[in-house]
């Protein structure tokens, strides 16, 4: 179970650098110590210390990112697997960017991807170096709206794995405080007092919920029906919603599931 507390991988996710996003891992300080995070799957690194790998050995940082290649096939394949509504890109788009990055030409990209000329190549090249441009001011803008103290509170970040991003996750943090102190009246380790009905409550909830459940560690069904039951009866409904909303995964056969990260 996460920690009181604690930031979850897809809280430190939404809020590292854009360097960072690139790289895969941030350094955070925890207590006297600092810490390298993988941003894909949590995995942790000290500082200070030395990590060994066959014969040689590293330091932290550069072992996180060779965890990064290896565990997770480097950020840019990684990144790409992230669905459209997070990215904004569509599978043709995204074979593009491969093929770019393997520097080919365009008429080895058209071959490549079949889309039949080099003038549709360049096209989607012209147009995915205007949204760079796009995304550069808007960012710039809504850095200036929300750098003004007293702005109304901060959305709560979407679970990365989220699989429907849409208005239910548009959830302020003191509207997520108000619903959590409204549905767990005994307090937030407690029981649910009732499922509501209304999408962004069981957004809240959710993601409230799936936080009883250890990233990184396989759960058999019967142990995730127990703390289920142990928050609400109805523990069939909560895990059903746990994993449509993405926030759960499972084998096919039901066998195993865990939490995704």
């Amino acid at each position: 179970m996460e920690a009181k507390g604690a930031i979850s991988i897809s809280e430190k996710f939404w809020n590292a650098s854009l360097e960072e996003l690139k790289q895969g891992y941030s350094c955070e300080a925890e207590g006297t110590l600092a810490v390298f995070h993988c941003l894909v799957c949590g995995e942790q690194f000290e500082k200070g210390m030395i990590y060994k790998d066959g014969d040689r050995f590293y330091e932290a940082e550069r072992f996180a990112a060779m965890h990064v290649d290896r565990s997770h096939g480097g950020m840019f394949n990684w990144l790409l697997t992230l669905d459209k509504k997070l990215t904004g890109l569509t599978d043709l788009q995204k074979g593009l960017l491969r093929a770019f990055r393997d520097n080919l030409t365009d008429a080895e990209a058209a071959k490549e991807l079949g889309i039949g000329s080099t003038s549709t190549v360049r096209n989607h090249r012209f147009t995915l170096r205007e949204k760079v441009k796009q995304a550069k001011l808007f960012l710039s803008i809504m850095e200036l709206a929300e750098e003004k103290p007293g702005a109304s509170s901060p959305l709560v970040s979407i679970p990365r794995t989220a699989v429907m991003v849409d208005e239910r996750f548009a959830i302020t943090e003191e509207e997520n405080d108000d619903i959590l102190r409204a549905y767990f009246k005994q307090g937030l380790d407690g029981p649910l007092a009732e499922f509501p009905k209304k999408q962004k409550r069981k957004a809240a909830i959710l993601r409230h919920l799936i936080q009883r459940f250890e990233p990184g560690r396989t759960y058999s069904e019967k142990e995730i029906n127990a703390v289920l039951e142990a928050a609400y009866p109805d523990y069939v409904t909560l895990r059903r919603y746990l994993i449509d909303y993405g926030l759960l995964d499972r084998k096919e056969d039901g066998s195993s599931y865990w939490v995704r990260l």
